[in-house]
């Protein structure tokens, strides 16, 4: 079985060892086939606290860690511009 993979931005670093990653879903509407845009949030370990708001990451399907986690990151793809101007 493949595991699943998911792109989408840090919207919380607030949580040790855990980021919550809003991912968007575009997919035309049924009957209007107007484009609709959908967001879900998942909670994903992030082990080392690297991820900061802003980022670009991939998260994948893992095991259960948590009632609520179910995801892992599973590398930063870029960073927000904000942590980058900061670390300069």
């Amino acid at each position: 079985m493949a595991l699943k993979e998911r792109v989408g931005t840090v919207v919380s670093n607030k949580m040790d060892k855990t980021v919550v990653v809003a991912v968007e879903n575009r997919f035309p509407h049924p009957i209007y086939q107007k484009t609709v845009s959908r967001t879900t949030r998942y909670k994903a370990h992030d082990n080392d606290n690297a991820c900061h708001i802003g980022d670009r990451v991939r998260i994948t399907e893992t095991r259960p860690l948590s009632r609520s986690k179910r995801w892992a990151v599973a590398e930063v793809l870029s960073q927000s511009p904000k942590v980058q101007e900061a670390s300069t």
